[in-house]
């Protein structure tokens, strides 16, 4: 919601940019929103805080089951009052590419993360894929491609079928999150397995790719998914 037509441009052009964001609509102010929020459902929404009649931060406060927010202003005054709302994060106008990339990635990074980020939704021919941020880049990956996935502290790293390894900054339980459960399990609390890339499994590990990949004391139910589905 904004009131500002170049700036309600640019927020546009920068969703339709990312292929796993669909645009909802767009609003100038909070009538319309209400409006929209009540007809459709929205898991995110770009918040205007200097607004006429009613600031942003006061109409968020108005709302029950609000969705997730990322406030965009011009101004760095309320940018407190906003993180106290629990905003995702706070723009500050103009707002480049590269800093809507990193607010869209604190939002995957969160635990309890959105439908917009599950991979049902995201297709290419077909095939399932989630964006990660690398190094200033937003890099597809397939969801075929992934053998395993190992939790190293604060990053986790995608080992991938003929393609380098992947380092990213994200905890693996937000990453658990964001995968399909049919195609992907946690066997330990370091580990996510591709299911269908395994060749040979025991009680204390699997094999994917000639590598053995303990299994967690934790997990041992996991076994019998495997039982039905390998």
């Amino acid at each position: 919601m904004d009131d500002e037509p170049p700036a309600l441009k640019i927020l546009k052009s920068y969703v339709e940019n990312i292929d796993n964001l669909e645009l909802v609509a767009l609003c100038k102010n909070a009538f319309e929103a209400m409006k929209v929020l009540q007809e459709k459902q929205v898991d995110l929404m770009f918040l205007d805080i200097k607004m006429p009649k009613l600031l942003g931060t006061e109409f968020l406060r108005t709302l029950r089951n609000p969705p997730k927010v990322i406030f965009t202003t011009a101004y760095k005054d309320y940018a407190l009052e906003g993180f106290d709302l629990d905003a995702v994060d706070y723009l500050l106008k103009p707002i480049s590419l590269e800093r809507f990339i990193k607010a869209i990635t604190k939002l995957y990074d969160k635990s309890d993360l959105l439908p917009i980020n599950k991979t049902e939704n995201n297709t290419s021919f077909g095939t399932p894929f989630l964006y990660f941020r690398i190094e200033r880049k937003m890099v597809k990956v397939m969801l075929d491609e992934i053998l395993y996935i190992e939790s190293l502290k604060d990053y986790v790293k995608i080992i991938r079928v003929k393609e380098k390894p992947l380092l990213v900054k994200q905890s693996i339980s937000s990453l658990e999150d964001m995968l399909p459960e049919n195609q992907f399990a946690r066997i330990h609390r370091s580990f996510i397995i591709a299911i269908n890339k395994v060749t040979a499994f025991t009680r204390q590990d699997v094999e994917i790719n000639q590598v053995e990949i303990p299994i967690g004391r934790l997990y041992n139910h996991q076994i019998s998914k495997f039982l039905k589905i390998v």
